[in-house]
């Protein structure tokens, strides 16, 4: 979390997507299924980005997601690179 600033619905998308699920006590599905860490990255892709989509339109309404894209940096270290795009034109 920031000192400040954590009402902007970008830095709200970014702790959401930083989270894994569980961590949160009363909000145990809140965060990034940890199964899908482990997973190829071929496979660990398309279950991550289903994972993100669901995740921003429950925990952050406000956000009007147009597509959420990965791009595997370092596939032997499970390096991945998220990109949300919202619909007014921001990216995260």
């Amino acid at each position: 979390m920031l000192a400040s600033g954590n009402s902007n619905i970008m830095v709200c998308i970014g702790n959401i997507i930083k989270t894994v699920r569980g961590e949160v006590p009363y909000e145990r599905l809140l965060g990034i299924n940890p199964n899908i860490i482990d997973m190829p990255s071929k496979y660990a892709a398309v279950d991550m980005t289903e994972d993100i989509e669901w995740l921003i339109s429950t925990y952050e309404p406000r956000a009007n997601l147009k597509s959420v894209d990965l791009q595997s940096i370092v596939a032997q270290t499970g390096d991945f690179l998220i990109q949300a795009k919202l619909n007014r034109g921001e990216t995260l």
